[in-house]
This record gives C-alpha cells, structure tokens and sequence, in this order.
C-alpha cells in the first residue's frame, strides 16, 4: 500500500513534521505485515492545487503500478489537488483505497471511494459536512489552530463521529494520530 501525503500552502517543515509522525504512528503499529511506502508530493504554492501534476508525481513514483493500492492523505489547500489527482488515478485503471482530508474547508468531495474529513474545530466540521460527508470523520475539541492538526496530530484531541446519522461511536473521543491509525487499519491491503 502506498500512503500518498498531499501538503497544503506552508512551510515544508510542517509536512516534514506530518511524515515523521505518520512513519512513527506506522511502524509503532501492526497497520500491515509490509512496510508502507509514504510517498510525499513535492510541489509547493499553487502547484498543490494541480491534479494534473500530483498525477504526473505518483506515474513517476508508482512506475505506473495501478492496481497497488493508495490512500490519499491531503491537507488544507492541498485538498483541491488531491481529490482530482485520486479521480484522475482511478480513471487509469488505480486503485484508491481511502481518501483524507485534513481541513478541506469549503471543498466538496466526492468518488466511489471512502471519504473521511479531520477538522481543527466543530465549525469546519459541521459546514464541511454540508457540502458533502459520510462515516467516520473527527473534529478537535479543544479547539486548534489549523495548521497544529497537520504539524502535530498527536497532541490533537476530538472526536470520532460517524456524520451520516450524527452520532458518537464508542470511543468516540481519541487523538487525531489515533483517528488516522483507525483509517489506515481499516485500509490496510495484505
């Protein structure tokens, strides 16, 4: 399975920080049996808004593998670009497991694959929802700054809610790291 990370517009370090974390929270896990491949798209400014060029970076990377499996983790801006390149991957025959956003505010995301939002307060949640949800999003509580969600998702706490019918699962209420391990267990391809 390949973890494909789509920044928004900030500071490289912050999406540095996002990985390092992600690789920890993966390898401190039993997520899978084989290692996954954390792939970082490199384009910064308005270039996270092009699915065109995220797909020409997963073609080079994936040497065209489609059926290998991938989830999409994106974040703010990065977001626009991420949705279009997953649309555009399974246009090719590829296989998009999961797809994530992290603080996709004002974006409608649609597929024929699983859609999860994260958001850095009930606000982002609750009107994100109304452009489009399904199960199993979170949302911080304490309310954070937008960008701590993508910097440090380990200190972020929330909860766990399945917004197709507004409700709390058990356990509703974990950090944003243990939001993310669910997903990518759930995802997770033998």
């Amino acid at each position: 399975m390949s973890i494909i990370i789509c920044p928004g517009i900030h500071e490289p370090e912050l999406t540095e920080s996002f990985r390092l974390g992600l690789l920890d929270l993966v390898s401190n896990s039993s997520v899978s049996q084989k290692p996954a491949n954390i792939l970082v798209y490199p384009g910064q400014d308005l270039l996270v808004l092009s699915a065109f060029h995220i797909l020409q970076f997963l073609r080079v990377r994936l040497s065209n593998q489609l059926k290998s499996p991938v989830v999409f983790i994106s974040f703010s801006a990065g977001v626009v670009g991420a949705i279009g390149a997953a649309h555009l991957w399974q246009l090719l025959g590829g296989r998009v497991r999961a797809f994530i956003a992290i603080d996709g505010w004002g974006v409608p995301l649609q597929g024929n694959f699983p859609i999860h939002r994260m958001s850095h307060d009930y606000f982002t949640h609750w009107s994100s929802c109304l452009l489009s949800s399904r199960q199993d999003n979170f949302y911080a509580e304490p309310t954070v700054d937008h960008l701590s969600i993508w910097r440090s998702p380990q200190t972020v706490e929330g909860w766990w809610v399945d917004s197709s019918i507004g409700i709390f699962p058990p356990k509703g209420h974990l950090t944003a790291s243990e939001f993310l391990l669910m997903l990518l267990k759930r995802y997770e391809v033998n």
